[in-house]
């Protein structure tokens, strides 16, 4: 389960993930393995100034372009939501690093340049993503998303 700390304008998680940076990477990158976790369609192209465009349900998609990228240990990208008035597309930061740790790997999130209103919301979402993403590395099923059929800012 993934662990959450507060910060001004940032969501930070943590989860230890039994799988590989390498393996992690993959579900970080692959538009295949990222649609196991989450996201019906998407879209990346994992190189700064690439595009990243997860299709989550018909209204809501999340749209932002890849700043920094280094291979198996860390991606920065701009996020937002497609239509959103508080959240537009490209209009926050989200920051992932892997650390390998023995046989795990410690996968830290941070979401920078939140509006304080949208903060627990997304970090609602990224929690529920994470453990849907150390499920489906460590090479299991997690399942339908229930957020598929979810409406804007629910």
């Amino acid at each position: 389960m993934a662990e959450t700390r507060s910060g001004a304008e940032t969501v930070d998680l943590e989860v230890r993930v039994k799988a590989s940076p390498e393996t992690l990477w993959g579900f970080l990158t692959d538009p295949q393995k990222m649609t196991r976790w989450k996201g019906r369609t998407a879209e990346i192209d994992p190189r700064p100034g690439g595009v990243h465009r997860v299709e989550i349900s018909d209204q809501v998609k999340a749209v932002g372009e890849y700043v920094e990228v280094e291979p198996h240990s860390r991606i920065l990208l701009t996020w937002g939501w497609e239509g959103h008035p508080e959240v537009p597309s490209g209009s926050t930061r989200v920051e992932v690093t892997l650390e390998p740790d023995g046989e795990e790997t410690i996968i830290r999130l941070r979401h920078a340049d939140l509006p304080e209103n949208e903060r627990a919301i997304h970090a609602d979402g990224w929690r529920h993503y994470l453990d849907r993403l150390s499920i489906a590395a460590a090479g299991g099923d997690p399942g339908p998303d229930p957020n598929e059929s979810a409406q804007p800012g629910k």
